[in-house]
């Protein structure tokens, strides 16, 4: 594990899984929304994002933690050795994402792009887990069934799955 991808739906704790492995693994952890988002939720360019995604996959090591466009996603699968599918009910994501929301009304979002707050973002958050849930998903399910060639794949589905992933890699991280 030493190049990892974690993907999945808005609000399903990726960013949370991140930070965990960055602590257990310390390997470098990068944000995909700090790429792809400046100040004031300004997209950055489609050229600006594919050099700095190309200067990362070029990296010894690294978990990158978020989507940007398929075609990204399919570049950063084929370089990485581990890929998370954070996968859980439209409604836990619903859940965690308001949570979140909530929670930024008394202390800033510690893993959101810089110079974007989040509370003005909630209803299109809302509108984009679904659009995510409906149209991404079911793609992004079966690009990840495609990379069987060697890979270590985890595909999170419930809290007992997620309990089962971190206990593999505390056991990985004894051992490494």
């Amino acid at each position: 594990m030493t190049r990892i991808t974690i993907i999945g739906n808005a609000g399903g704790g990726k960013s949370t899984i991140a930070r965990e492995l960055n602590d257990l693994l310390g390997i470098p952890l990068h944000p995909v929304d700090e790429l792809q988002w400046r100040p004031g939720w300004q997209l950055a360019s489609r050229e600006e994002f594919a050099a700095a995604h190309a200067k990362l996959l070029a990296q010894p090591s690294w978990i990158i933690d978020g989507w940007g466009d398929f075609d990204f996603i399919e570049q950063r699968f084929h370089e990485s050795d581990t890929i998370i599918l954070v996968d859980y009910p439209l409604v836990r994501h619903y859940w965690w994402a308001l949570k979140r929301q909530w929670l930024c009304l008394f202390r800033p979002r510690i893993d959101g792009p810089p110079g974007c707050p989040m509370l003005p973002m909630t209803w299109p958050l809302l509108k984009m887990i679904w659009a995510t849930d409906r149209h991404s998903m079911p793609k992004l399910r079966q690009l990840v069934k495609s990379q069987d060639d060697g890979k270590i794949i985890f595909h999170i589905r419930t809290l007992a799955e997620l309990r089962a992933f971190y206990s593999e890699v505390r056991r990985h991280a004894e051992t490494a």
